[in-house]
């Protein structure tokens, strides 16, 4: 029997089967999925509908999630929620981040954001928006597909080829704009070239009338652990601008890396391109 077999057999007797059901059973609630209701539950689960039922009334008694108004179904309740923010608050990352976030946000006058990646998505840890009339739909908490957003595009920029494919093992990429990359050997053209520029600038790449400026936030492993960008409505984007700002978040996201104590290399990409998606 090999050493693998016998380290996965060990760490299997520690499991508690009971507590493994009730976290997947929490995991089957996202944003397509709001309400559920026992059968489903059940049929997701595989598993009968009485131990679903015991899972159920456990979880809503601890507050971890709560039946709508027509008795049947469920969601996710205030105890999730707080768990989410405790954790975002013990990160390091948004620790450090929240600051240079808001320093950045009064500089440029547009939101800005911190996101990391949580295998094919991004997810918004931190997030500072001027007091102007432009409204952004995110928040932190939104989750959006990494290979069809600029932040996304940023964070991906670590993998190989052979990483992106093993990510997206498909042969077409969901599309959700016409700037969207078709195949994964499409997606790694554009990273090639992101990584040679040292940030990343998109024009309605997600959303028609969204502009966002991104740059890679690096730890000291020298790994990317984080995206920090600007978002900004297209029609806003004046020329003469853009230099500027693409600056300002460079130098933003490599403040935040210098307090995760990364330590640049001397060939790091420096230079600054404006490159325009659509």
């Amino acid at each position: 029997m090999s050493d693998n077999i016998i380290e996965e057999n060990s760490n299997d007797k520690y499991i508690v089967p009971a507590l493994e059901r009730g976290l997947r059973l929490l995991g089957e609630f996202s944003r397509d999925s709001r309400t559920l209701n026992a059968p489903e539950l059940a049929r997701r689960l595989d598993l009968p509908r009485s131990t679903v039922f015991r899972l159920l009334n456990t979880l809503e008694a601890m507050g971890f999630i709560e039946s709508t108004a027509s008795g049947k179904d469920y969601r996710l309740g205030m105890a999730v929620l707080r768990l989410g923010f405790e954790y975002l608050s013990s990160l390091e990352l948004t620790e450090l981040g929240q600051p240079v976030l808001a320093r950045l946000c009064d500089e440029v006058r547009y939101s800005c954001n911190l996101v990391v990646r949580d295998g094919r998505s991004i997810v918004y840890v931190a997030k500072v928006a001027p007091p102007t009339p432009f409204a952004s739909s995110v928040r932190v908490g939104t989750r959006l597909p990494a290979h069809a957003t600029v932040l996304g595009r940023v964070l991906l920029q670590d993998l190989t080829l052979p990483e992106l494919r093993a990510l997206y093992p498909e042969d077409h990429l969901e599309a959700f704009s016409g700037s969207t990359p078709k195949t994964v050997l499409e997606l790694f053209n554009l990273l090639e070239m992101d990584r040679q520029r040292g940030y990343v600038m998109g024009e309605g790449f997600y959303e028609a009338s969204i502009s966002t400026i991104a740059a890679p936030v690096r730890d000291e492993s020298s790994r990317i652990v984080a995206a920090m960008g600007t978002t900004i409505p297209s029609a806003h984007i004046e020329a003469g601008q853009i230099d500027a700002m693409v600056q300002r978040v460079r130098a933003s996201a490599d403040e935040l890396s210098r307090l995760l104590n990364y330590q640049p290399h001397s060939d790091s990409p420096g230079k600054v391109v404006t490159l325009r998606l659509r």
